[in-house]
């Protein structure tokens, strides 16, 4: 048991100032197991940051439409930049830039499993299956290998390229 009175993880919501600090402190660079902050049929979010696309004109980027073939200066291009007064493009005019590598969560996503570090047996069977499943494909995931970690199993899919960072939390819109 801490010298604070906590023995498994919860949110700092109550107490002194001094207990928020203490029950924070404790877990400054120490790894905190999956199991403890999630659970089997649980709902949580994700937050990450989306695959960068690069540099992309304004039909990749806006989806706006193509002009007809026999305009002077180019197709892929926006038509009109906007109206004479005010003398400047606003902001909501589609215009050619970066695209990609923005910040998105996705909310409501189901566990479906957790498995533990040092388990030899990846089952990713459930109830219906016939036959015997396994998380991990043969010869490992590309760009990342075999799985010797903890892992989550989710629902749906997870924001980023491989092997990006995301964010885990408990769900806020139950």
């Amino acid at each position: 048991m801490s010298t604070y009175g906590y023995t498994e993880i919860s949110q700092v919501n109550d107490g002194t100032i001094e207990d928020k600090v203490g029950f924070s402190y404790e877990f400054f660079k120490k790894k905190v197991p999956i199991d403890v902050a999630f659970q089997k049929d649980e709902m949580i979010d994700i937050i990450g940051v989306t695959k960068g696309k690069g540099y992309e004109g304004v039909i990749t980027r806006w989806g706006v439409t193509r002009l007809p073939h026999k305009t002077h200066r180019g197709l892929r291009k926006v038509s009109c930049n906007g109206v004479w007064h005010p003398a400047r493009v606003s902001f909501t005019v589609a215009r050619v830039g970066h695209n990609g590598y923005h910040h998105r969560m996705e909310m409501n996503m189901k566990v479906y499993m957790l498995g533990k570090a040092g388990q030899e047996s990846h089952s990713a069977m459930i109830d219906f299956d016939r036959i015997e499943k396994d998380i991990i494909p043969i010869g490992g995931f590309p760009h990342y290998g075999i799985v010797k970690d903890n892992y989550l199993l989710i629902k749906g899919c997870c924001v980023g390229p491989k092997k990006r960072v995301v964010t885990l939390r408990q769900s806020l819109l139950k």
